[in-house]
């Protein structure tokens, strides 16, 4: 074990519950790995805020992105964030660190040259005595995506042979280097799918894939796969560090039954949905609430049922609380409204009715849960009366209960 003056955060670690896992060096096995790709911020109240969103989560390690231009920029300030970082996950959540020292993605192809070689020595050489000796550290992953780039993607057939070649000779070096750099922890390295675990199986202690493909099948060809080449390298342990993603039919409860299945290790991309890829990504909010309560219940090992014969359709109107909705909605709709007049009646109680609707509906999964209805009424309801615009209120109400009608099928 490593021996530091953070030594209490293996004890810190235990007392934080079943979920947290001590971060020794390399191990057998990496099913334990409930992790999540994160970015760090130098914001602390905001760090620990989304942090305890992964603790909350049941998760235990997160995958960071780390830059050696950002290094080169500020080398001392750049470390010290990074000591931060692993420190505050460690020893306040429980939650283990996995770098990632490379990104293959938007690579700028001249750090495979030779002459970046003393450069990026010196960046690896820092960013490791910085952080090997720390307890929240899992393990290093080299690079991420190495063939995920336009380097590799516009090479032409008579190119491409010797680009790729370049790249994983660059790939195999910072293997064997951080590996003589600190010989305790584990690498890896974040290939985009696992055919090319070939080109890094006997040089890292654990075989890293991502998967975002596109059906059951698909996906149980990756681990297959994952298997393969690891009973070809010493039954070397295996991780899916990046999986789910609602625009490559990748959806999160499907990856997570599926990598459950096959006892993976695993990172979700990514915790918080925002920014660039807040729209097709992200587990929470930065507020804390939630995108999609599948991928939440997922977490927890609860599964959508996708199977016809046993799942139960919903009825709302089994109690005739939809039956009287309708007809409550409907008084709220013939409210007199005058249009001479300045004044005019409130929309609260129609508000009021509208939203029992779209309870009822929402709770039922009637309805697209991407336009929730409740999101709009809820606005509204936040507007001074004054300022609410009642025919588009009015036009809603009425939409609502048309569908309210149909699904329940009430005449």
């Amino acid at each position: 074990m490593k021996l530091t003056n953070h030594l209490s955060a293996a004890v810190c670690a235990l007392l934080l519950g079943a979920s947290s896992i001590l971060a020794l060096e390399p191990q057998n096995d990496y099913s334990h790995i409930r992790g999540v790709c994160h970015g760090p911020t130098q914001d602390q109240a905001r760090l620990e805020k989304e942090l305890g969103y992964a603790k909350r989560l049941n998760l235990n390690s997160t995958r960071i992105w780390l830059s050696y231009q950002a290094y080169q920029r500020n080398p001392k300030e750049y470390l010290d964030n990074l000591k931060n970082y692993i420190r505050t996950s460690y020893d306040k959540f429980g939650i283990t660190t996995m770098p990632i020292l490379f990104n293959g993605n938007m690579m700028d192809p001249a750090i495979l040259e030779p002459e970046f070689r003393k450069q990026g020595d010196a960046y690896v050489d820092a960013v490791i005595g910085a952080l090997k000796d720390e307890p929240g550290l899992l393990m290093w992953d080299i690079m991420n995506e190495p063939m995920c780039n336009d380097y590799i993607g516009q090479a032409t057939k008579e190119e491409r042979p010797g680009r790729e070649k370049k790249l994983w000779d660059f790939v195999r070096h910072y293997c064997k280097y951080v590996k003589k750099q600190d010989s305790k922890n584990a690498t890896t390295v974040g290939v985009m799918f696992p055919i090319y675990l070939e080109h890094v199986a006997d040089v890292v202690d654990v075989l890293s894939f991502h998967d975002y493909l596109e059906t059951r099948d698909r996906v149980q060809k990756s681990y297959d796969t994952a298997k393969a080449i690891s009973a070809k390298n010493g039954n070397k342990p295996f991780i899916n560090s990046e999986m789910g993603c609602i625009a490559r039919s990748n959806p999160y409860d499907m990856a997570l039954e599926i990598c459950e299945k096959n006892g993976a290790g695993f990172y979700l991309f990514n915790l918080i949905a925002g920014g660039y890829w807040g729209d097709i990504h992200g587990l929470v909010y930065p507020d804390g609430t939630v995108r999609d309560p599948a991928i939440i219940s997922a977490l927890m090992g609860f599964y959508q049922n996708r199977d016809a014969d046993s799942r139960i359709i919903y009825n709302p109107d089994k109690e005739g609380y939809a039956r009287n909705a309708l007809k409550n909605l409907r008084n709220a709709l013939t409210d007199k409204i005058s249009v001479f007049y300045a004044e005019r009646s409130s929309t609260d109680n129609l508000l009021e009715q509208m939203e029992i609707c779209a309870n009822l509906l929402e709770g039922a999964q009637m309805v697209s849960m991407d336009e929730m209805p409740t999101v709009k009424i809820l606005e509204w309801k936040a507007q001074p009366d004054s300022e609410r615009d009642i025919r588009a209120i009015r036009a809603y109400a009425y939409s609502l209960a048309k569908i309210l009608e149909e699904k329940c099928q009430i005449l």
